[in-house]
């Protein structure tokens, strides 16, 4: 793992987990003003940059509290390697568990009075971090979060923030629909099934298509190459595959296609947009099925074992099946 020197701007490398020392972490939007891993090598090249204010100012901000190093995305991870660039998306989830603290740098907040911030038509609700496909691990992951806007003042911390990150607005719109105790109780997420935290990505977007799923891996524990160019759905399709492997929680199959949909298709959703109605899908209950809970994909399709209730209304080859979750 590479960590940014707040002192002297200088990347440094940490070989073993035991070696890395405490860190803060960025989380923000880059836009396309980036500063790269071979941009930071030459502090003269770096400083000319339109992005060398904000690392300088995260750099700052951190380092008032006593903060040696900071992880920014682009800075520390050469991304012409693709070998380093896939390691650093299958580790992205555990870095920002592993910071001290996370600051999240929200640059189209400005400052403000509280209902200019946070009324319902707020800066803070109308921030593009919470629209982002990356930012979605970003907010869950740290263990402690500050929410900064444009001039790098605090706005809050996430737990301070939780129930205006969390609260019904106008059209039964959220922020995140991500409920108020994910960020009151660590660990709690693990209660939530497969179909809830897919809806929680289900109105954010990526640049890339391929990343729409990329991003979700640290958020479901699983691992998988980045293929870029492989497309969205082919990528989310392998990310369906690697969890099922893992969890036997059939709410992953409690999702509603879109109606424009025509084609035929199988049991996997094709992003999770199709997951924006499952915010309160249950896990399914492995107990209903007894030995039969377990399910796989194989070369062959999906093997997985069904109760079924014939609609005899709309014909003999028309069942309906639970999934029981």
């Amino acid at each position: 793992m590479r960590l940014l020197n707040t002192e002297n701007f200088k990347v440094e490398e940490f070989l073993t987990d035991s070696n890395i020392p405490p860190f803060a972490i960025l989380s923000h939007r880059w836009g396309d003003n980036k500063l790269l891993f071979k941009d930071i090598q030459n502090l003269k090249t770096a400083k000319k940059k339109p992005g060398w204010p904000k690392v300088r100012d995260a750099c700052k901000y951190v380092k008032k509290y006593r903060f040696k190093y900071i992880w920014i995305d682009t800075c520390c991870i050469d991304k012409s390697s693709s070998a380093e660039l896939s390691e650093a998306l299958n580790s992205m989830y555990k870095y920002y568990g592993d910071s001290q603290v996370c600051i999240a740098y929200l640059g189209d907040v400005p400052g403000g009075k509280s209902e200019e911030r946070f009324g319902e038509s707020g800066w803070f609700r109308k921030s593009e971090w919470f629209r982002r496909g990356w930012t979605l691990q970003e907010l869950i992951a740290p263990r402690y979060m500050i929410f900064l806007d444009e001039d790098w003042n605090q706005i809050g911390t996430r737990y301070s923030m939780r129930k205006v990150i969390s609260m019904k607005v106008i059209g039964l719109v959220k922020i995140t629909s991500i409920p108020v105790d994910v960020f009151e109780k660590p660990g709690k997420i693990d209660d939530y099934s497969i179909a809830q935290k897919m809806s929680w990505a289900a109105f954010r977007e990526t640049k890339r298509a391929e990343d729409m799923a990329y991003c979700l891996m640290g958020l479901f524990g699983v691992n998988m190459p980045p293929i870029y160019g492989e497309g969205g759905q082919k990528a989310f399709m392998r990310l369906q595959q690697e969890i099922i492997k893992y969890s036997e929680d059939r709410s992953i199959f409690a999702w509603v296609a879109s109606r424009d949909y025509k084609r035929e298709r199988g049991l996997f959703a094709s992003s999770p947009s199709e997951f924006a109605s499952s915010g309160d899908v249950a896990a399914s209950k492995s107990d209903d099925l007894g030995n039969k809970s377990a399910f796989s994909f194989g070369n062959n399709g999906l093997h997985i074992h069904l109760s079924l209730q014939c609609l005899s209304d709309l014909g003999e080859d028309v069942f309906l099946a639970s999934l029981h979750c």
